[in-house]
């Protein structure tokens, strides 16, 4: 019987369809592990500023609420030492400036008191003697003037003049009985924490009091320092990241080019990365997929020289019998001798047209596989139309081909490609016609067996050994029964099968029909996913 080898995919064969999570970062090892280490500096630094800000916040509400308990006591102290006059009180200047003297006012606060028109009454600078240090202006040349110098008093900058307009708003609010809080620019252009209190006698408004703490800046600038850990920290996570992903994915994958081009310029069978391979991540996946694609590139190659030498074999036969009757011809007087040569001639013509026809089919079948879709498949149809086509060529004493239809009324359909199938249940009832007895039948038929769509192909010849039930599919199988035509087949007929039915997921195998213990044909059986 002829026959053909079996191309089995194995699992690892197969394309895996991969869930389409798996295409998002949230899904992915090294996704995720990149979307970590980059979240994990900015969450560093956004939480170092937060608390920081945090801490700023508290501290300058601690200073202010620190002032503000201190200024009530001193603006409390002043009212009852330094307010005279009834009915209509008012303040008296030299009292207050002693009541501030004799205060310890730390060398970081600044008290100044106002009366009810919002003049400077009494300076802590000045009751203590302090005098605010600031550069010089640079010396000018001989001859030049500066009307401001020489008036003597410096015009006031913008900074100053924002600064003396910052608390004047500040005591105004105070004059009304309100206390005033915030932070501002001073005179000298550094950010201070400022109370202002109002100074009430009963219910009058006699003035108000103003503390000021100068140290906001040192304690914002504590507040930068306690920044820089955070961002070393981040600066050092980044890094590590960097590194981790260079060693994680950038190498790795440099490591897989250069074995593909030791693949390529060595002419190397496969790539061979086991470290890689067993890694659990995308870089393991590709390396897994890469190893088993060169590793199929090379079976398939390997299957190619098998297929060549076979060829090479099988063609030898009929050329070296060919060449043996052409030398004898010549040497040959008698006819029935060389009737006898000219047959064997056209035997062996007739054998080589079938082998070369069969081998140029199994040569294109990959590609004629990858070029057509599969579609869904009236595979009842199509058993049909072929049988139809035997019986409308069948010339007289050739084997009848019948269908039988089966009792089912549902559509039996496949999920394939109609040629290529076409193509198997043709081989499969030439093979059964080619040792069926004359005037035999064939018989075909269709069934549903659960999720599988199952075509028989029966005949009536002498069947096969049973130990040659899996070999018939061997390309080139020779092994014939007894009283079989010689040279009748290619020997490729069922190894096309047997790949086109594994290509389309589905399952082809042979066993013998028997009546009574004895053998009286041969069945195939081909099991396609019913669609």
């Amino acid at each position: 019987m002829a026959s053909a080898t079996a191309t089995a995919k194995s699992d690892e064969g197969r394309d895996v369809q991969r869930p389409a999570w798996r295409a998002w970062p949230v899904g992915s090892r090294l996704g995720r592990l990149i979307i970590t280490l980059n979240l994990l500096a900015l969450i560093i630094l956004v939480g170092g500023a937060l608390v920081l800000n945090e801490l700023r916040r508290g501290l300058v509400n601690a200073r202010i609420e620190s002032l503000q308990l201190q200024g009530q006591v001193i603006a409390n102290v002043i009212d009852q030492t330094a307010t005279v006059g009834e009915p209509e009180p008012s303040l008296e200047a030299d009292t207050a400036a002693n009541v501030l003297q004799t205060l310890f006012i730390p060398r970081t606060q600044r008290v100044r008191l106002f009366d009810s028109e919002g003049h400077v009454l009494a300076d802590s600078y000045v009751v203590a003697d302090r005098v605010e240090a600031s550069p010089l202006p640079p010396a000018k040349k001989p001859g030049e003037s500066d009307f401001n110098i020489d008036l003597g008093f410096h015009k006031p900058t913008h900074t100053q003049e924002a600064a003396r307009q910052a608390l004047a708003d500040e005591v105004g609010r105070a004059l009304r009985g309100t206390t005033a809080t915030g932070m501002r620019i001073a005179d000298n252009g550094k950010r201070v924490v400022s109370v202002s209190i109002p100074i009430q006698h009963v219910r009058a408004v006699l003035g108000v009091l103003t503390l000021e703490a100068g140290d906001v800046d040192e304690i914002i600038a504590a507040e930068r320092a306690a920044l820089i850990p955070f961002a070393l920290v981040a600066m050092g996570v980044t890094l590590l990241s960097s590194i981790m992903l260079t060693q994680l994915i950038a190498r790795p994958i440099m490591r897989l080019a250069s074995a593909a081009d030791r693949v390529r310029l060595s002419r190397a069978r496969a790539i061979d990365l086991p470290d890689l391979a067993t890694r659990q991540d995308e870089i393991g996946d590709l390396t897994r997929s890469l190893t088993g694609m060169t590793q199929a590139l090379s079976d398939r190659i390997d299957a190619i020289e098998r297929f060549a030498a076979d060829v090479a074999h099988e063609i030898r036969n009929p050329l070296t019998s060919i060449r043996s009757a052409t030398e004898t011809l010549e040497l040959v007087k008698d006819e029935a001798p060389r009737e006898r040569l000219m047959k064997i001639l056209k035997q062996d013509v007739g054998r080589l047209d079938r082998l070369i026809t069969d081998i140029s089919n199994a040569s294109r079948l990959d590609a004629e596989l990858s070029r057509e879709s599969p579609k869904r498949l009236d595979l009842e149809k199509v058993m049909a139309d072929i049988s139809a086509f035997y019986e409308a060529t069948k010339r007289e004493g050739d084997v009848h081909v019948r269908f039988v239809t089966g009792a089912a009324h549902e559509p039996l359909r496949v999920q394939g490609r109609e040629g290529p199938l076409g193509q198997v249940f043709r081989n499969l009832i030439d093979n059964a016609r080619s040792f069926s007895p004359p005037g035999g039948e064939v018989r075909v038929s269709l069934s549903r067996q659960k999720s599988e769509i199952v075509a028989v192909v029966d005949d009536d010849g002498p069947g096969m050994p049973a130990d040659n039930l899996e070999t018939v599919f061997e390309r080139f199988y020779t092994a014939r029964p007894k009283g079989a035509a010689f040279g009748g087949n290619s020997g490729l007929g069922l190894s096309i099968a047997r790949q086109i039915v594994e290509a389309h997921n589905g399952r082809i195998w042979a066993e013998n029909r028997e009546e009574g213990g004895q053998v009286v044909g041969a069945r195939f059986s081909v099991a396609l996913p019913a669609a």
